[in-house]
Parts: C-alpha cells; sequence; structure tokens
C-alpha cells in the first residue's frame, strides 16, 4: 500500500518550506507516553537521527502527556520545518490530531508520512525477534497497540505481511486494544494450531504500558519494542526528503488565510513503502 502523508503549505513570514536537501529543520513527533523507559527511548532515537546528518537540526516533541509539547517546538523553531511522525500506522492522531496541531502553531511547514509500514521497520522486526530467541517452527503474530480506524488496522496488517515475507511464514496482525483479532484470540487460535511455540513481535516503538500488555500475554516470546535502531534513523531522513521533494510538485502555492499563513492548505504526498 502506498502511506501517505499530510503536506501543509504556506508562505508566511516564519519562511517557504524547505526543498530537497535544504537545511530546514526535522521536528521528530510521537505520541507520548507515561514510562520513564519510553522517553529514554524517543530521545535515544531522536539522538540517532541526528547523528545520521551532522549540521542539520533536529528536535523532538510529543501531541499529549510528555513533555515538550509538539506545539511548543514549533513555536520556539526559526525557519522551514518538517514534521515526521513517530508513528507506525495511520488513525486519529495522524489524520486528526497532528495536522490540527501544525496548523495552528506552523502552517509553513510540511508534514511528511508516519514511518510505516515499511520494508526498514521489518529488518528491525526481524533481529528483534531473531534476538529474543525465534525458532524455525514458531507462529508469529505482530502485535500492535490498535485502533478504531480501519485503515490504521489495515497498516499493521500489511506490515504484518511484510513480516511474513521476511519470515517466510504466516504472520497474524493482532491487536492490544481495540482491532480484531485481540492478541488473546491470535493467542488462542495460534495454540490450537501444530506451532509448538507462539512469538510475538511487538510493533511498537518504545516501552511502555502497550508492551507491558503484549509482555503479559503468555506468548513464549516477546521481542523488545522496536526502539533507537539506525533503520529508523534512515526511514525518518526518508520521510523528510520525500516531503521536502513534495514543494514545486503540486502547482501553486495555496491562498494565504489569516496573517499572511495558509492555515488549513492541506495536499497528501505519496511516500514509499509498503
Amino acid at each position: 500500500m502506498r502511506n501517505r502523508g499530510v503536506v501543509l503549505r504556506g508562505s508566511g513570514a516564519r519562511g517557504k518550506p524547505p526543498s530537497a536537501g535544504a537545511a530546514g529543520t526535522l521536528v521528530l513527533v510521537a505520541h507520548g507516553t507515561r514510562s520513564v523507559a519510553g522517553e529514554a527511548t524517543l530521545s535515544a532515537l531522536a539522538e540517532r537521527v541526528r547523528r545520521s546528518r551532522p549540521g542539520h537540526r533536529v528536535e523532538l516533541g510529543y501531541l499529549e502527556i510528555s513533555s515538550p509539547s509538539l506545539a511548543g517546538v514549533l513555536a520556539g523553531v526559526p525557519g522551514p520545518v518538517v514534521v515526521v511522525p513517530l508513528l507506525l500506522a495511520g488513525g486519529y492522531h495522524v489524520h486528526i490530531d497532528l495536522p490540527a496541531v501544525v496548523t495552528r502553531a506552523r502552517p509553513d511547514a510540511l508534514v511528511a508520512a508516519r514511518l510505516g509500514p515499511h520494508p526498514l521497520i521489518t529488518s528491525v522486526l526481524t533481529r528483534r525477534l531473531v534476538s529474543a530467541g525465534l525458532r524455525s517452527t514458531d507462529a508469529v503474530i505482530l502485535g500492535a497497540a490498535g485502533s478504531s480506524d480501519p485503515a490504521a488496522l489495515a497498516d499493521v496488517r500489511s506490515a504484518a505481511r511484510l513480516l511474513s515475507v521476511r519470515l517466510a511464514r504466516p504472520v497474524t496482525a493482532a491487536f492490544a486494544s481495540a482491532g480484531s483479532p485481540s492478541i488473546d484470540a491470535a493467542m488462542d487460535r495460534l495454540r490450537s494450531g501444530p506451532a509448538p511455540r507462539v512469538a510475538l513481535a511487538s510493533y511498537l516503538l518504545a516501552p511502555g504500558f502497550f508492551q507491558e500488555r503484549l509482555e503479559s500475554s503468555g506468548a513464549d516470546l516477546v521481542s523488545r519494542p522496536l526502539g533507537a535502531e539506525d533503520d529508523l534513523a534512515t526511514l525518518a531522513w526518508r520521510r523528510f526528503d520525500e516531503a521536502a521533494a513534495t514543494v514545486g510538485q503540486g502547482g501553486p502555492e495555496p491562498p494565504a488565510g489569516p496573517g499572511g499563513n495558509a492555515a488549513g492548505a492541506l495536499r497528501t504526498a505519496p511516500a514509499s513503502g509498503a
């Protein structure tokens, strides 16, 4: 499937959107967590992204719970900005929360596509499973948080298909909250099958509430979250470049709203991926 990001374009006083290769600031945005370990993991990922392109400014903000807030980060960053969501699937945060915050705080910014699904994530998932002790005879579940948005569930199922191809075996997408099948239902079905063990691959970025849910599922092994990985840093910059490359491809600039900014002027941009 094609992963699509929202691009907000404008020509307000804060500057024009960056073109590909421009030295615009990359603002990573995560959901937020009450887990200290989760925040540390996201900060470590941001630092890995920062080290990947020396000389480029990289900031990290959150949609809720954690600090600093995305709105606060955007308000303090001068010049061109590309916002890259540290989110693995679509859903409310991608389609509603994030555009709303950016439209209010920085309508001249570009918003790139979410990270997943993507083969680079598949590579990290595979390494995590192997490190956890995956065997050739194990049944595999890809465990995600879940969503009430069918498109978000479809993203996770696409990620499961990518992992299935990589592992050369079926992979079941299952969900810890909203979405079907639940982790428990998927576990029950696979326990009744021929596989001697069930492995649960964590489709989560960082430790926290949902990782604890996966770890208490009763699976024979549960992989660690994706975490701070070079492949994810590479993917973040790829999303940055894809968003920046859309400038000039969509025809004339949209008409400016009050104050000279094109608030609410949105268009979607395709991103490479599954």
